[in-house]
């Protein structure tokens, strides 16, 4: 966590260093304020492209997490239904031995 905010701060810093290098940039005002716009075009696509990969990551961490919990369950279901099964089995093995007995 104390890593990805020492990231943030890097970034936080150049991004500023880059804005104020243009603004002070021996350019014509016009020349200065689209190549701003230009980079926060740039900028602005870059971060598209990352959400759709962040989203696209997220969904399948979430499909691989519901493909786990439905195998968990089946695996479950079948475990109760065989314990179920041995219940019976125990049970009219031991009234069969009583009867018998008799």
């Amino acid at each position: 966590m104390e890593e990805d905010n020492k990231f943030s701060y890097f970034f936080l810093g150049l991004g500023l260093g880059v804005a104020a290098g243009l603004l002070f940039a021996p350019k014509s005002g016009e020349e200065t304020r689209g190549l701003i716009r230009s980079k926060a075009d740039e900028g602005r696509e870059y971060l598209k492209q990352r959400t759709n990969e962040f989203k696209d990551s997220a969904n399948d961490a979430m499909e691989r997490g519901r493909s786990t919990v439905t195998r968990q369950r089946d695996n479950l279901a079948a475990a109760v239904e065989a314990g179920k099964q041995a219940y019976r089995e125990a049970v009219s093995g031991t009234s069969s031995n009583a009867t018998e007995g008799i």
